[in-house]
């Protein structure tokens, strides 16, 4: 067993983007389990938009010179509690580290479905497709053969949104992307009818293009120019879906967006948002949902899997810079679980 460990702390508040030199790794004892937890040797990482707000001075967010948090998937390798055998796969919130003490209480023990590979617990199985299952189905309430616009459509939940979206019976699927080759990909592998290159021009006239008769939907994790456009795209009784803003974590003095307020009112508009943390009661109904699909090869994987732990700092930094299609996730060397999180 390697007697060290490794964890990444933030040593800095960024202004706009950040960098490597906002990051330290840190060299640290491994640590042993006392009476009630045990030790897990992390396998998988999720890096996320969320842990760029997280840097910043806010209530919450990550202190300085400290481990950072995320969605990490590990295997038991020592345990003082019954409730945490040896060699246990289990899901958990202390990652941005390659070991972690937990408790039975701090973890989520990963049920075994045939043929769905580990990675998929944190991307479509996961928050990432949590989030885009609720969006749609308690958000937005999707109707059947309903239109819809998603933005940022080639990341984790802009891809796991135009998934579900088809499975759901949705009608025309429009998505926004930052690049020709990613909107490529939404439209040829992930069922996106059209989708935009958001750097080619203003937003509404991009929009316009592509959803000529209107939308009923905007799943929106961008904000800006791009939730602007949506607003004076939408019918009647349209739905907004706000789950992020990437387009300003990193532009903190970008102007608000600008669109006409009448819009909502004179077409009965709905903006809501929401904090997939409130919806972990529903994480039975997505598996029900999703596996079936994913067992049958009808609802693929979007992933950008990153090798080695030592690569995590440049992965969430690529990810901010649009550099991965779907879900980022970073991989240890010693990961070698098969399909389903116990082979």
């Amino acid at each position: 067993m390697n007697e060290t460990a490794l964890t990444v702390h933030q040593t800095g508040r960024p202004h706009g983007f950040p960098t490597a030199e906002h990051f330290a790794f840190v060299e640290s004892a491994l640590p042993a389990p006392t009476h009630g937890s045990a030790l897990v040797e992390n396998l998988y990482w999720s890096v996320d938009p969320y842990h760029r707000e997280m840097m910043d001075d806010v209530p919450g967010g990550f202190a300085l010179h400290a481990p950072l948090e995320g969605r990490t998937i590990g295997r038991v390798i020592a345990s003082r509690t019954h409730r945490l055998p040896e060699g246990e796969i289990v899901f958990h919130r202390q990652g941005w580290r390659t070991h972690a003490l937990v408790t039975p209480e701090e973890i989520r023990q990963l049920p075994r479905f045939d043929g769905v590979p580990p990675t998929a617990y944190l991307s479509i199985l996961g928050g990432t497709g949590l989030t885009a299952y609720v969006g749609l189905t308690r958000i937005a309430r999707l109707r059947e053969g309903e239109d819809l616009f998603v933005s940022a459509a080639a990341g984790g939940v802009g891809t796991a949104t135009g998934r579900f979206a088809r499975l759901l019976g949705a009608g025309r699927l429009v998505g926004s992307a930052g690049s020709a080759a990613k909107a490529d990909h939404l439209t040829r592998e992930v069922g996106y009818d059209a989708v935009f290159d958001y750097h080619d021009g203003p937003a509404a006239g991009l929009l316009g293009k592509v959803a000529p008769d209107g939308i009923d939907v905007f799943v929106d994790n961008v904000g800006g120019e791009q939730l602007a456009a949506a607003v004076g795209a939408l019918r009647e009784f349209g739905r907004i879906v706000r789950i992020g803003t990437i387009s300003q974590y990193n532009t903190p003095d970008a102007p608000p967006p600008r669109f006409d307020h009448a819009d909502i009112v004179e077409k009965s508009l709905r903006m809501e948002g929401f904090l997939v943390s409130n919806y972990r009661d529903m994480q039975e109904e997505l598996y029900a949902f999703a596996v079936p699909h994913l067992q049958s090869g009808r609802l693929a994987l979007d992933e950008t899997v990153v090798d080695g732990f030592e690569h995590i700092v440049d992965a969430f930094l690529g990810m901010l810079r649009g550099r991965n299609t779907g879900k980022i996730i970073v991989r240890a060397s010693s990961a070698v679980l098969g399909a389903g999180p116990a082979a």
